[in-house]
């Protein structure tokens, strides 16, 4: 048989052979704190906080890696099961630091609501204080620190890092009360094979590692009277920042988040979908140069900065496989900083550029030597969805309850493939729908491409079949270049997000942030792009206006210089 029965706190459930105990628990509303466990990795079984016991053997187990048995009764209440909760997060909090008020995760910490949701009082802490670490901080990064000695050693970073990304930036190292979270021999963020992706971050359960924070650096730039702060948003964060004012993930708040942005300050308001587009219509041509050249295929898209940063360690034989076009975000900045500037007749000088990003990789994009094609760096300040919502709450501005406003003129407008940039397969749909209809004139049957993993299709245009991939996770796009390289591919094109399921799923989205929330996100985005009237990204006004008026057309001298870029190898 596949199924057992057994109870819990007295409820008889029936579920399938292999069941967990914590996992059946959940199916009956019974909730069991946790702190190294997630949903979405592999189990460690290292801070049992899950304990629970078996009634007829007295034996406590961790319900997270432990399978109902057949007439199994679990107690999930009983006084041995909550006294060994509280004494394991005693031990935890012995020799953690007590800095909690100016802790970067202060209310949005999972040890601080278990202490505080197990009654563990300051009393039963200091029956067990002792020695605390002092492992150094790393602040070597543009987007992520460590602070080691706020480690709980949960692991969830080491797996996420391995299992997600393929990469094993991150490992455990020394023993017993030396145990430490860290970097192959010890090494710095910024010297190491790492992504920025930030998913270490979005499933720490502490302060242990975080994003480089650029609040105040953007407080600085809105007070400053000679600073002229123009602000612009990724497609994913109006599905996403919802979350963090108490929100169903996936709820459309569009029109408060412009809002809120105005209240904060910025001088204008505009979303990253008018150079999504943009980068459509740039890569769209490069992709088309491309299968008639029969050159450098498959084409991979670069729009991912932790991709990018990934490929670059790991790939440098294949760099000229990526496409050249910027980011969408990279492009914005740039466009602010010179055609944005000349049509308002602002020195470029003023124009202070703040992006607002699902993504941790983004901090390290904007410092990318490359990206000064203005005159200046094109993007000045990174913000991620929490870094935001941080600033609202903190000058109490409700979005939720904010009058619906649009974004501004000139940069504002955007397509629904603009939109779905933001979760998987949204950029090969968006490029497709455009490169489809330029070159026969015919519209693009919808993908629906969005998933985990990887997922190839077959896409029929002008009588040629193209044979097409879209991955998200780094491991797995390890898994289809390592083909690639060794000439078992016959893809055409290749997308690749750093995140599992893109966007929606990156590093600076508001936590939890679990396989479950990612998909309602993504239907959030996917709404959007049915109830616009603009599909295609060619069919953009503003984007059309721009190319009449400043561009000339994609690919072209101007273009060219300003939407472009390049790559470079870097150590592995």
């Amino acid at each position: 048989m596949n199924k057992i029965t057994f109870t819990i706190d007295g409820h008889t459930v029936e579920v399938e052979r292999g069941t967990t105990i914590l996992q059946a628990a959940h199916s009956l509303g019974i909730d069991i704190p946790t702190l190294c466990y997630h949903p979405d990795l592999s189990l460690h079984v290292s801070c049992r906080v899950c304990m629970v016991e078996d009634v007829r053997s007295g034996r406590l187990l961790a319900s997270c890696a432990t399978e109902a048995a057949e007439g199994m009764e679990i107690s999930t209440r009983s006084s041995r099961a909550r006294r060994a909760r509280r004494r394991n997060v005693e031990l935890l909090l012995a020799n953690h630091p007590r800095d909690c008020l100016s802790c970067y995760r202060n209310g949005s910490c999972e040890l601080q609501d278990i202490t505080f949701r197990l009654g563990v009082t300051k009393e039963d802490v200091d029956r067990l204080r002792g020695e605390q670490r002092s492992f150094p901080d790393d602040e070597t990064g543009p987007a992520l620190r460590r602070e080691p000695n706020k480690c709980i050693l949960c692991g969830r970073c080491v797996r996420a890092c391995e299992e997600i990304q393929g990469i094993a930036a991150l490992g455990f190292a020394g023993r017993g009360f030396n145990s430490i979270v860290t970097t192959a021999f010890d090494l710095p963020l910024s010297e190491i094979n790492c992504a920025n992706c930030g998913q270490c971050s979005a499933v720490c359960p502490v302060g242990a590692i975080t994003e480089v924070s650029e609040i105040n650096a953007v407080w600085r730039a809105l007070e400053d009277r000679d600073k002229f702060v123009v602000v612009q948003t990724a497609p994913s964060i109006q599905a996403t920042i919802g979350e963090e004012f108490g929100l169903e993930p996936g709820t459309v708040v569009t029109g408060q988040l412009v809002a809120a942005l105005r209240l904060l300050g910025f001088d204008r308001v505009f979303s990253t979908e008018f150079t999504a587009d943009l980068t459509v219509l740039e890569e769209g041509w490069e992709f088309i140069s491309r299968i008639e050249g029969n050159k450098d295929l498959p084409h991979i898209t670069s729009c991912c900065p932790g991709w990018v940063k990934y490929a670059e360690h790991n790939y440098p034989d294949l760099i000229d496989h990526l496409s050249s076009a910027k980011s969408p975000q990279q492009m914005f900045s740039t466009l602010a900083k010179t055609y944005y500037a000349q049509q308002l007749g602002i020195d470029p000088a003023q124009i202070y550029t703040v992006s607002i990003m699902p993504c941790t990789a983004k901090k390290f994009e904007k410092e990318r030597p490359e990206h000064r094609d203005s005159g200046y760096q094109d993007t000045d300040a990174v913000l991620t969805t929490r870094e935001l919502a941080r600033m609202l709450k903190e000058v109490g501005i409700d979005l939720v309850h904010l009058p619906e406003e649009h974004y501004d003129s000139i940069m504002g407008s955007q397509s629904g493939a603009a939109t779905i940039f933001g979760t998987t397969g949204g950029v090969t749909e968006a490029a497709l729908r455009t490169v489809k209809e330029v070159l026969t004139g015919e519209p693009l049957d919808r993908l629906n491409l969005g998933f985990l993993g990887r997922k190839e299709a077959e896409v029929e245009i002008g009588g040629r079949t193209f044979k097409i991939a879209v991955v998200s996770g780094l491991a797995e796009a390890g898994r289809i270049l390592d083909e690639v390289r060794a000439g078992r591919s016959d893809l055409d094109w290749i997308e690749v997000m750093a995140c599992p399921h893109g966007c929606v799923g990156g590093g600076g989205q508001p936590r939890p942030n679990s396989k479950a929330i990612m998909d309602k996100r993504a239907q959030g985005l996917a709404q959007l792009d049915r109830s616009n009237t603009i599909r295609k990204s060619h069919e953009n006004p503003d984007v059309i206006r721009l190319y009449e008026e400043y561009l000339g057309e994609p690919q072209s001298g101007r273009a060219h210089e300003l939407l472009h870029t390049t790559y470079q190898a870097r150590p592995r």
